[in-house]
């Protein structure tokens, strides 16, 4: 027993093993499938065998139309990734996101019971496999997909009962794919072998119908010396054979809907949407009939749509209706779509490849939107930073040579500009970066004192003894340096509105991208019916990195923001500081001269003065904190 157990349990350790085998290596990606037979609503015992299982393929439940070779012509199934599927390619459209597949699972069991399977794709260099003619039983006799620019329909299976005659349009809006679309005839297919009824085996019909209003007509019709059809009464579908016809059911006008008519050796059945909706009794004969769809031999034309019509030479049973309508329709969850796998990466799926290939176009827009923001938001936070950095350093090198400047020669470190100056003036960037800085010319401060200086030249000429200052010249004097100040703040804030825009705009971007990610995410759902977290989760980890490219578009402009405007604030306090002090010695020089002059209301503004001015403007500052 002991002997047993261990068996057992190594065996169950092998068991992940031989699951995460890779079928072949030329492919670089996989996706699991599972297929719920449950689905079926069939008892336990029942089992389908040779089953064809449209695969839906669409931006719910994959992501990875790039990755898929020209026309998917890579995409390969594997049952337990070990035994390869037949399979067929309807359509693949990478722009459109919409892959459409057949294949043929060798069993179907009722109940609750799944088979797990894996979805192959991701290698450039695979050659076509398609297979449409081992898709189908033998007894199926005819398939019409209704391929887009067919001009005559042509036959899936190995038979090619391809129609002799077609009045039909092929509309690409179909239920699977493109339809065939009916108004002025139908489509004709001659009487062959293949095509014969024997009534031991019996015979079935199946399409999906759209019938926009109440008619008479004939959706098909098989003549021989017998006739057989399903014809258009109203608003309801009669099931015929010869004069035999069963109850009339009711239709839903202008919407999709699954029917089925199966003849067997001594009852006629008439399906509606997978399920049993009328019987009667017959006695079939055998049959070798040339078919009429979408209208009969003498007219009865239908108006319409019908796509995937097929005719078997078996009488199908119900559970095998039920479950090619269930799988046909979008209503109904028969495949579950499970994670994306690498080959590259120990089959760990790639996170961020899956977020990524998630994203719609919606999504893209914004992201890139907020990528030209981040950019300029950089821009700015970097020309900013260092410029602010160059202006404190030459601000703390002026102030250093004007607390030991000479205090008889006040406009000491006075200079013209260059033309240099002149030119780079408008932006402190560019100063900082490409300016020469022999004399300050990144300091806030420096450009506030010369401006003063420039102000004293320009009223009096020149400093000798014989200047005098009035107050009305002390408020000029006052006016410009306010102005200067003035300036400086504008230049320091130049640009600094970026960063709030950003702050402010990146999260509500992102937000707009993540609510339209959603909307379109759900409005897919709502297309294709395939309601199951695997075809949510992508579609909305897609969406939120909008959101994530708005956040990190705001948060580091936030922090920045906040920084540099600490640092504008100080330096404009310098300035202000400077201004005040440089007006209040002034302002006490001129109370001295009036007091000296008795009431006269002017003052002399010599050497003397602008020296002792100096003088003290220079004893206050070397106290002062910078």
């Amino acid at each position: 027993m002991k002997n047993h157990s261990s068996k057992l349990g190594l065996l169950l350790l092998l068991v992940p093993i031989v699951a995460s085998a890779w079928w072949n290596n030329d492919w670089a990606s996989r996706k699991s499938v599972t297929v719920d037979a449950g689905a079926t609503g069939a008892d336990i015992q029942s089992t389908l065998s040779d089953v064809p299982v449209l695969v839906r393929l669409h931006t719910g439940n994959f992501g990875f139309f790039t990755e898929l070779a020209e026309n998917g012509k890579d995409l390969r199934f594997a049952l337990d990734d070990k035994t390869p599927l037949k399979h067929s390619i309807e359509k693949v459209d990478a722009l459109s996101e919409i892959g459409l597949a057949w294949i043929k699972l060798p069993t179907v069991r009722g109940g609750i019971s799944t088979d797990t399977l894996s979805m192959y794709y991701g290698n450039a260099n695979a050659v076509e496999a398609s297979d449409s003619k081992g898709i189908y039983d033998v007894n199926q006799s005819l398939v019409f997909h209704f391929n887009e620019g067919e001009t005559l329909p042509q036959d899936a299976t190995a038979y090619a009962n391809n129609a002799s005659e077609s009045k039909a349009i092929i509309s690409p809006a179909g239920w699977i794919g493109a339809a065939a679309q009916f108004s002025n005839g139908g489509i004709k297919i001659n009487a062959n072998p293949a095509l014969e009824i024997n009534p031991e085996n019996g015979f079935t019909f199946s399409s999906w119908a759209k019938i926009p209003q109440a008619q008479n007509a004939t959706i098909f019709q098989l003549k021989d010396a017998k006739t057989l059809e399903l014809l258009v009464q109203g608003g309801s579908l009669v099931a015929r054979y010869q004069n035999v016809s069963s109850a009339p059911v009711n239709f839903a006008a202008g919407k999709w809907q699954h029917i089925a008519v199966v003849a067997s050796k001594n009852k006629l059945e008439l399906y509606l949407d997978g399920q049993l909706a009328a019987n009667s009794p017959i006695q079939l004969s055998a049959l070798n009939p040339t078919v009429f769809i979408g209208s009969a031999e003498n007219g009865q034309n239908f108006t319409g749509e019908l796509d995937e019509i097929q005719l078997s030479k078996q009488a199908r049973t119900a559970d095998w209706i039920k479950f090619a309508q269930r799988s046909q329709s979008p209503d109904f969850t028969v495949l579950n779509f499970g994670g994306d796998e690498s080959n590259s990466s120990s089959n760990e799926p790639s996170y961020f490849i899956i977020i990524l290939q998630s994203l719609t176009v919606d999504g893209w827009v914004v992201i890139a939107l907020c990528g030209v923001m981040l950019v300029i938001s950089l821009l700015v936070m970097i020309g900013k930073g260092f410029a602010i950095s160059r202006a404190r350093k030459d601000n703390r090198a002026f102030l250093e040579q004007y607390r030991s400047v000479d205090s008889t020669d006040v406009g000491a470190l006075d200079r013209d500009e260059s033309d240099e100056e002149r030119e780079l003036s408008n932006s402190d960037f560019l100063t900082a970066v490409v300016g020469k800085h022999d004399h300050f010319q990144s300091s806030p401060i420096y450009h506030v004192y010369h401006a003063g200086v420039q102000e004293l030249k320009k009223t009096f000429g020149s400093t000798d003894n014989n200047s005098v200052l009035t107050p009305e010249a002390l408020n000029l004097v006052r006016t410009r340096l306010d102005a200067a100040v003035v300036r400086e703040g504008q230049k320091l804030n130049k640009n600094m509105v970026l960063l709030t825009i950003a702050i402010s705009g990146g999260p509500f971007l992102g937000l707009l991208g993540t609510v339209m990610g959603v909307m379109i995410t759900f409005a897919v759902i709502a297309a294709s019916g395939d309601v199951n977290i695997n075809s949510i989760a992508p579609g909305i980890s897609g969406a939120l990195a909008a959101t994530v490219a708005g956040l990190a578009v705001a948060i580091p402009a936030l922090f920045a923001y906040n920084y540099l405007l600490t640092q504008i604030k100080e330096i404009m306090a310098d300035m202000h500081v400077f201004t005040d002090e440089f007006l209040a010695i002034i302002s006490k020089r001129i109370a001295d001269r009036q007091r000296s002059n008795d009431g006269v209301q002017y003052v002399i503004l010599t050497d003397e003065f602008i020296a002792t001015i100096s003088k003290r403007i220079i004893e206050q500052q070397r106290g002062m904190p910078l």
